[in-house]
This record gives C-alpha cells, structure tokens and sequence, in this order.
C-alpha cells in the first residue's frame, strides 16, 4: 500500500492479544500461539518503522499476567530471557533504541532482568526509532509510580508544585515518551486492559477481530486506513463556524 498521502501515527500503541487463542483454534498449546506471536512481531514491527510511525509501545506482559498458571508464566519468561536479545539485534540494525517499562524487579526472573538491561544500554543511542516493551507492567502503577517520584522531589525541595504540569508529568512516567496518537488492540476484545493510561488520553483506538499471529502488514495497512478516516480535534470541532 502506497502511504505517501496518509497520515501516519507518531506513536502507536499494539495489546497484542489473541495468542493462546490463535493456538487453541489450532489444536496447539497456549505455548506455541505464544511463540507465533512473537515471531509476527519481529516482523511486524520491521513493517511498522519502515511506514514511518517513530515510536511502537506494545503490552508484551502486564502485572496481572502473573496469575496465570506456572507453566504459562514459565515459558513466557523464558521466551523473553531466550528471544529478546535476538529480536533487539535485529532492530538494533535498523537504528532502533529499545525500552522496557514496568517495574524491573520480583517476580520478573534475575535473567530477563538482566537481558532488559543489557538491551537499553546496547541499543540507547540509536535514533531512528523507539520500541517501548511494556513488562511487569500496568497503568494505574505507572501512575502510583510516577506520583511517588515527584512527591519525593517536592519533599526534598527539587521541584515545586506548581512545576507539575500536564505536559512534564510524562518525564515520570517509566519512559518519557510522546503520547500515543493510535492504540490497536488484536482479537475483537475491546477493552484497554491497564494499558498506559496516561498517554492514550487522546489516542484513537482500533479493534480489530484478528488474533495477533495473524495480524499482518496488510491487517496494519488496513489499520492505518482506518486512522486516516478519523477525525482528531483533542476537544475542539473542526469547523468554528458550525452551528451548535
């Protein structure tokens, strides 16, 4: 798809559901659609910088994912501790810094706590785009977080209320990134699920019946044609003279 004259979102928000879904349609274990997912986010994500969107924020396992069985969390663990490296040297290559927000601590294992770290360090100076992996991740922390911070630098005399914006509030958060412009969710479900509350206060939101392995370039194509139907206007009207 020609994207010369469309508008392409800066930041786009991905809650890659459907996995285990997908695998279950299949005749397979939750495992193997897990494993799919992560394989079309490889190249997915290719796709998505090379349209121009800068910044990709995907919900790659929130807090609450935790309560799933052992034998899920287990896999999906060793799926990060396994594949990130991997996947970050791909991007690395096409000039991608990469990420993590959530908290970077237990339950998360030592290894992928590690393998996070030595990704942002390997990755932070590259330019041409951002990949944000939400892990051990969920919104209202993000925001308990982020209040605790800036509490502690009122405390302490660094900041002053009245410094606290709206527009500064982000430079809190887990990662100081522009707000989300798109939020797609996969599978049909349609809800945000705790998903970066704060920065999705505008963003338009897409739904679309497709599992996440099976959500391709032309399902993003389709996507963006969507996007490009909607009219942004943050609270205003896009006519002054209209008649109310």
């Amino acid at each position: 798809m020609d994207y010369k004259d469309l508008k392409i979102p800066n930041h786009v928000g991905i809650i890659m559901d459907g996995n285990g879904r997908w695998a279950k349609e299949r005749g397979m274990s939750r495992s193997k659609g897990h494993e799919a997912g992560f394989e079309n986010l490889k190249k997915l994500s290719e796709y998505i910088y090379s349209k121009g969107v800068k910044v990709l924020s995907i919900y790659a396992f929130s807090t609450e994912n935790f309560k799933r069985s052992k034998q899920e969390v287990d896999f999906l663990m060793n799926l990060f501790e396994n594949k990130f490296k991997e996947y970050s040297n791909r991007l690395k290559e096409k000039n991608v810094k990469i990420v993590f927000s959530g908290k970077k601590e237990a339950p998360l294992p030592n290894g992928v706590i590690r393998i996070m770290n030595e990704i942002e360090e390997d990755t932070k100076d590259r330019t041409d785009g951002i990949l944000n992996i939400c892990i051990n991740y969920g919104g209202h922390l993000e925001i308990v977080e982020a209040t605790k911070k800036i509490s502690a630098l009122v405390r302490d005399g660094k900041l002053s209320l009245d410094d606290i914006t709206e527009e500064n509030f982000y430079h809190y958060l887990f990662q100081d990134l522009p707000p989300i412009d798109f939020l797609i969710r996969t599978s049909g479900e349609i809800r945000i699920s705790n998903f970066m509350l704060y920065q999705l206060s505008y963003a338009e939101m897409y739904f679309p019946k497709i599992y996440f392995p099976a959500f391709d370039e032309d399902c993003f194509d389709e996507a963006i044609l969507a996007y490009n139907k909607r009219d942004r206007r943050f609270g205003g009207i896009k006519d002054e003279n209209t008649n109310h």
